[in-house]
């Protein structure tokens, strides 16, 4: 299941370690440092899951849930030194679903992740290489940069990566991402393409996911896996 996961960790390392395992098993990553960077990161972006320090500066780890709980039905794994059973009964209190606290084994982490992923039962979000789409929140990641495409792109895009490898007329796109909508036409499909390798390729003029098949239209694939 890829997910994107919010890690709320003030310690570099930790941050970094709990980053690479996860990314390890295809989730998207965005690490912030401090509380108050948390709340206002999944008020923003709306992650599939927070992995969350408690002693963080700024807003603490138990004042974030806290916060967070009164307005987002969200997943939280709450991770932290303090040892002590009314620590854990408070966080549980403040809603948080899962509480592991350090020195863990990040492989124990791993299968809480899991665990709470096939609890929250969202969709998976499709996905080509590091390009994802989120249909829930109307949102394209590549690897852990977000990217911001208008309605009729993300049509587009989600369209082509619902069939990978699929080649599409210009015709076919426009029946099946637009249907009635007259004001898209066969040359706007290319100039939405033109656009979208803008925002989704390292470079624009080889693109790695949205290839032109001359002489027919466009396919969604991972070039990087074809070796280009």
């Amino acid at each position: 299941m890829c997910a994107y996961v919010l890690v709320a960790e003030d310690d570099p390392k930790q941050a970094e370690l709990v980053r690479r395992y996860l990314v390890r098993e295809e989730h998207s990553v965005l690490v912030v440092a401090d509380g108050r960077a948390a709340i206002d990161e999944v008020r923003r972006t709306r992650p599939d899951l927070l992995v969350l320090d408690v002693m963080m500066p700024k807003v603490d780890g138990m004042d974030v849930c806290r916060v967070l709980r009164r307005e987002y039905d969200l997943p939280v794994l709450m991770v932290t030194a303090r040892v002590g059973a009314d620590d854990k009964l408070l966080g549980f209190d403040l809603g948080a679903d899962d509480y592991l606290t350090k020195p863990y084994d990040p492989r124990e982490l791993m299968a809480r992740v899991r665990s709470l992923l096939r609890r929250a039962q969202r969709p998976t979000a499709p996905r080509i290489g590091d390009l994802v789409l989120d249909p829930i929140r109307h949102e394209v990641r590549v690897g852990e940069r977000r990217v911001l495409c208008t309605p009729a792109e993300f049509r587009l895009l989600a369209t082509l990566v619902a069939a990978p490898d699929q080649v599409f007329s210009r015709g076919q796109l426009v029946e099946q991402a637009f249907g009635l909508d007259g004001h898209i036409t066969e040359r706007t499909i290319d100039v939405h393409v033109r656009n979208l390798r803008k925002k989704i390729e390292a470079d624009p003029r080889e693109p790695e996911y949205l290839r032109t098949v001359y002489g027919i239209g466009y396919k969604i694939t991972d070039g990087r896996r074809l070796g280009g």
